[in-house]
């Protein structure tokens, strides 16, 4: 009898064992994960780049390992998906300088100056010149960036024709909901902004919740905000810059392996993601146009009143929306830049 109870026992403590293995494995084959969000629409070019990703590291990686992005921000606006980075509940975003901000605030210098770069080749030198050093800011927040993108120059697409600075004060403008002080700048100079979500711009346009609409060609097509807002301001008032980060715990959990892999494919994808987003701005133009878009192209003189507007908003911007030190660091760079262009 009592053999027969110790051997009951001896049974029971392995199962108990088998289980606690089974749940460990287990949990650690749920671990092997990577959810990653966006507002890049379903099917976009950043979209099928994050799905190439995916698969370079699922394969490197082995296992169970899952991978999945959420586009179409279903998992809320850029500064939501920063804080859901921040909890757990995602692995990783792809977001402009907008969520990207809600990180590290000096990488608002790459695209919250408007009218400062006149080309895509002054914007690759300012950043690669500031990469590292942004980059391991980044790090220092515990996030490790793996891609730098692009998706175009920010237009102005409103229901009204919009020629100089001042008509935009009869307007009312989409404003990011997250940038507060962007807003109180806006305010302070006389326009109206009405602070949203992406998901919001189409009814809100529709309804006349606002008038005027800071979009890249792409997106305007893409939410087919144009067909609301047919007219737009043909002036690049400022490059939507960007980035695929993850959380460094995330980081961490993978081989060296995966790391390497990730980090030659997450380059060659950043490579694409610049020089197709960049193509795709005349081609949605195009595209637009062919549909009712009406460009509006600014002459000299009220080129110059927008020009007049963005020297008013740098001191402004300069330590509120763009750390000082980082605002300056960008202007040493650019007149390097034009300097070397003019010998």
């Amino acid at each position: 009898m009592t053999t027969h109870k110790n051997l009951l026992q001896r049974l029971f403590g392995v199962s108990l064992l088998a289980l606690a293995l089974l749940g460990t494995n287990g949990a650690h084959a749920a671990d092997k994960q990577l959810r990653i969000g966006t507002l890049a629409p379903k099917n976009s070019l950043y979209h099928r780049q994050l799905m190439e990703l995916g698969e370079v590291w699922r394969t490197a990686q082995g296992g169970n390992a899952k991978y999945i992005v959420f586009p179409d921000g279903s998992q809320g606006g850029e500064a939501e998906l920063a804080r859901r980075m921040r909890i757990g509940q995602l692995q990783g975003a792809l977001l402009s300088v907008v969520g990207l901000r809600e990180i590290e605030p000096s990488i608002g210098a790459l695209q919250n100056l408007p009218l400062l770069f006149k080309s895509w080749e002054e914007v690759d030198y300012v950043r690669e010149k500031m990469r590292p050093a942004m980059e391991k800011k980044f790090l220092d927040k515990g996030f490790v960036v793996l891609a730098w993108g692009d998706a175009g120059w920010v237009r102005f697409f409103s229901k009204e024709p919009a020629l100089r600075p001042g008509d935009l004060k009869k307007m009312k403008i989409f404003a990011w909901g997250s940038e507060v002080e962007q807003q109180e700048i806006m305010k302070s100079l006389g326009y109206t902004p009405v602070p949203l979500e992406t998901s919001d711009i189409l009814p809100a346009i529709q309804t006349g919740m606002i008038n005027v609409v800071p979009s890249t060609p792409y997106f305007a097509l893409a939410s087919q905000v144009y067909s609301t807002a047919p007219n737009m301001l043909e002036i690049n008032w400022a490059p939507i810059v960007g980035a695929l980060v993850v959380t460094k715990k995330a980081w961490d959990d993978m081989t060296p392996a995966t790391q390497a892999a990730l980090r030659v494919a997450s380059d060659k994808a950043g490579v694409s993601i610049r020089t197709q987003a960049r193509q795709e701005v005349d081609d949605a133009v195009a595209a637009m146009k062919k549909r009712g878009l009406i460009v509006n192209r600014p002459n000299p003189e009220q080129l110059r009143e927008w020009n007049e507007l963005a020297e008013k908003l740098y001191p402004r911007i300069r330590g509120a929306m763009v750390p000082a030190e980082t605002f300056d660091e960008v202007f040493l760079h650019l007149k390097a830049f034009r300097t070397l262009k003019s010998k």
